[in-house]
């Protein structure tokens, strides 16, 4: 039988109130497949947005697989300060970054 997980305090945290933000996620909610999800990014962010963000979240997944910083920084590439940041958010942060890991963990994917 499949145990409950249990959320830390970190993963209830509430996400600051940003205007619009709550918009914005909605109509995150709203796409259905990767192919939409892509479309809606490109429209949304600049091309150096984007790979800012496809960088942190390389990142993540390569922190949660235990990857060495440095060696995260050579690979994806980036920064070590913005590994430094990716990992502060993954253990300290709203639990969004833990949340999406492990659904995909769950899925088999990542």
């Amino acid at each position: 039988m499949a145990r409950a997980r249990v959320e830390s305090s970190s993963e209830r945290r509430s996400v600051e109130a940003i205007v619009g933000l709550d918009a914005l996620a909605d109509a995150f909610v709203v796409l259905r497949t990767r192919d939409e999800a892509r479309r809606f990014l490109r429209d949304l962010c600049t091309l150096p947005e984007l790979e800012a963000l496809a960088h942190r979240w390389q990142t993540a997944a390569l922190l949660e697989r235990g990857m060495p910083y440095l060696e995260i920084a050579e690979r994806v590439p980036t920064s070590t300060a913005t590994v430094t940041r990716v990992a502060q958010w993954l253990r300290h942060g709203s639990g969004g970054y833990r949340l999406v890991l492990d659904r995909l963990n769950r899925r088999g994917r990542r």
